[in-house]
């Protein structure tokens, strides 16, 4: 029977779908987020393989998912595009997103990662991932510049797949080597003789860090399991998060708490209170303990890594994976030694591999939640000090953060263009005239990536619109955990009026 065939330009289904490249990888609305609209984008993502030469022919491409509702049948559509285009899916399970990056660098293969992160379950995303680590900006450009032929006899007129082919049996390699990275690297029994929870909620490392924790020697309790995906935001923690963990703390003998977001790539971990740290300090103090000489970091992290001293080389970047590690990759290519990078959410990426003791740990460019947690808590067993101890020994800053949700990221544009035009003077005048004298004459802004407004008394206030959703947010920093939340509450309250204005 003879097929019939449509060609799709991926820019204009893009538009068409509302399914974008944002921060780190491609997102839409789950209803937006058809089978025929996943099957597209396996096929550009397959042809940009081909373009750069990294797609063995009849090869495999690596997949695995999160426990969103929606991933399954994502990862079913996913998997439909990779046989028709004649490779080979690997299908890893529901495990963390640098466990099946892992795998796939390790095989020299591409893999696929579905997941949303963090955002809620009424949306989804596919993160791409080349042979070598995460597809960058240009990748995401070529991506886009593809034109697909699909055949119209393989689905409905809703986006539906006339028929899904049920996934292949789960490939557990990914997992495992995932877990052995991290017991040959940290020494054997490193923490014997603690207490250390782990919160599950609906996050994919949960079964990883216990594993782990269990295998360094911990006693671990696990709470809070839960069989319903919760959008836990890593740099938002919500209310009930920021709760759960000091009651838990208040309930058990504990050194902290452990977790990560959806598809683990994001950590969290407390102090022995059940106080989060925030990921920007938890990753200077894991980068510290690495021995890294060369960091990049997106330019809304917490200035304390500059004044710390402990590093050689330090960059800034625009926020997002695919920025650090362009930075990262340019620092290899200055001849750099112990490349890493961190973000604001506690991702943490090594582009180089890191020797300690004689046990090294293989470079794994793309974020990772797992050696953040290890990493802290090895450095404060070593020092014979709590967590809480150890975060006096950087320099004090503090950093508040908040969100606006529902803010059309249009709406962002228009607000924030009189801070951002070509004149550095103008930018001051307008940002003077948008927060008065509430924090003091502003002597710096840096457009980067938003808008981050550094005042004479060293404070700073950073507007920026959400890559992946429609939101808006506001980072701040002070001296003083208590001086940031303030701040933090001011710049919430003067961006509201935004939103009721334009409602």
């Amino acid at each position: 029977m003879s097929r019939h065939y449509k060609n799709i330009q991926i820019s204009s289904l893009m538009q068409k779908s509302g399914v974008k490249f944002g921060t780190s990888g491609a997102r839409g609305l789950v209803k937006d987020m058809t089978d025929e609209v996943c099957y597209a984008y396996t096929l550009a993502f397959i042809q940009h393989l081909h373009h750069i030469g990294d797609l063995k022919p009849k090869g495999s491409i690596a997949i695995a998912g999160d426990y969103r509702s929606s991933s399954p049948r994502i990862l079913a559509a996913v998997a439909m595009a990779i046989r028709a285009s004649d490779y080979t899916p690997i299908y890893c399970g529901f495990i963390p997103t640098p466990a099946v990056a892992f795998y796939a660098m390790t095989h020299h293969m591409p893999c696929m990662m579905i997941t949303g992160s963090h955002i809620p379950d009424d949306r989804n995303g596919i993160k791409f991932y080349k042979s070598d680590g995460e597809i960058l900006k240009e990748d995401e450009q070529s991506m886009a510049a593809q034109q697909v032929s699909i055949s119209i006899d393989s689905f409905h007129d809703n986006g539906s797949a006339i028929e899904l082919s049920p996934l292949p049996p789960e490939h557990t390699d990914a997992y495992h080597i995932f877990i052995q990275r991290y017991l040959a690297f940290f020494p054997k029994d490193c923490f014997a003789g603690q207490t250390i929870a782990v919160y599950e909620h609906s996050t994919v490392a949960r079964d990883a860090l216990g594993e782990i924790l269990e295998g360094l020697g911990a006693e671990v309790i696990r709470l809070g399991r839960s069989a319903h995906f919760l959008p836990v935001d890593t740099e938002a923690i919500r209310p009930e998060d920021v709760q759960l963990a000091q009651d838990w703390a208040k309930e058990y003998a504990i050194n902290c708490i452990v977790s990560a977001d959806g598809d683990g790539d994001r950590p969290l971990i407390s102090d022995e209170h059940g106080n989060w740290l925030r990921g920007d300090v938890a990753g200077i103090l894991c980068a510290h303990y690495l021995g890294a000489e060369s960091i990049a970091t997106p330019v809304s992290c917490n200035s304390a890594i500059e004044k710390s001293g402990w590093f050689k080389h330090i960059v800034r970047t625009r926020i997002g994976s695919p920025f650090v590690i362009e930075a990262m990759n340019h620092a290899l290519q200055r001849g750099e030694q112990a490349v890493v990078g961190y973000e604001a959410n506690g991702g943490f990426l090594t582009a180089s591999s890191i020797t300690m003791e004689a046990r090294t740990l293989a470079a794994l460019p793309t974020r990772d939640a797992i050696i953040v947690p290890l990493s802290i808590l090895l450095m404060a067993t070593q020092k014979n000090a709590t967590i809480s101890a150890l975060l006096k020994t950087l320099p004090p800053r503090f950093t508040s953060s908040g969100r606006l949700k529902n803010f059309p990221s249009q709406l962002s544009k228009d607000k924030l263009l009189p801070l951002k035009t070509s004149s550095t003077k103008e930018n001051i005048r307008a940002a003077q005239q948008l927060f008065g004298n509430i924090f003091g004459n502003i002597k710096h802004i840096d457009t980067t990536d938003g808008i981050r407004i550094t005042f004479d008394s060293e404070e700073v206030a950073h507007l920026r619109p959400s890559g992946n959703a429609p939101e808006l947010r506001c980072y701040n920093e002070a001296n003083s955990e208590q001086r940031a939340l303030e701040m933090n509450l001011h710049c919430m309250k003067i961006l509201a009026t935004w939103q009721r204005v334009d409602s």
